[in-house]
């Protein structure tokens, strides 16, 4: 596994996201929401825990990476984190069901890396074309405080450990 090319201390590169805000009317599984766009620059000043996954409602992000973080938002908030976001190479509308689904609201952001492009100038993609998905967001977790990187970690095999909420916890 490569490591990445954006390491502790780094000021983290400008990058826009697209995602569907929360609102009410997502209650209703008919609505579909209009994507928006997020640029990184919105986070200065702020303290930003960052995590990826290599796709929504896949087994792995679905059952065991999102969730933690839902469960541990308070913790997350008692150690002064501005935002909580999710990312990954899906499309804006697919984040938003997902984030539906797992009953995010407006705790976490669903962010949409388009064709992984943030995360491949970070040097934090994976390849999964023998899996049919292509190229994907890797699976890593950041803590980003006045847009500089204070913790990043890929993870080493498949699974959920150093970019886990609990590791991320431990992290601040």
């Amino acid at each position: 596994m490569a490591s990445p090319s954006i390491k502790v201390g780094d000021t983290i590169p400008t990058g826009t996201f697209s995602y569907v805000a929360w609102s009410p009317e997502l209650e209703n599984n008919l609505a579909c929401g209009v994507p928006s766009k997020l640029s990184t620059d919105e986070w200065k000043g702020k303290k930003v825990v960052l995590f990826s996954v290599p796709g929504a409602f896949t087994p792995t992000c679905h059952i065991n990476h999102l969730p933690p973080y839902i469960h541990k938002y308070d913790e997350f908030k008692a150690k002064g984190v501005d935002v909580i976001a999710v990312v990954a190479a899906n499309d804006p509308f697919v984040m938003s069901g997902w984030g539906r689904v797992e009953g995010v609201k407006d705790k976490i952001l669903t962010l949409s890396d388009t064709y992984a492009e943030w995360s491949a100038s970070l040097g934090l993609t994976i390849d999964l074309n023998a899996r049919g998905l292509g190229i994907r967001t890797n699976r890593y977790a950041m803590i980003i405080d006045d847009l500089v990187v204070k913790y990043v970690e890929v993870e080493p095999a498949p699974g959920v450990t150093v970019s886990g909420a609990d590791a991320v916890l431990a992290k601040l």
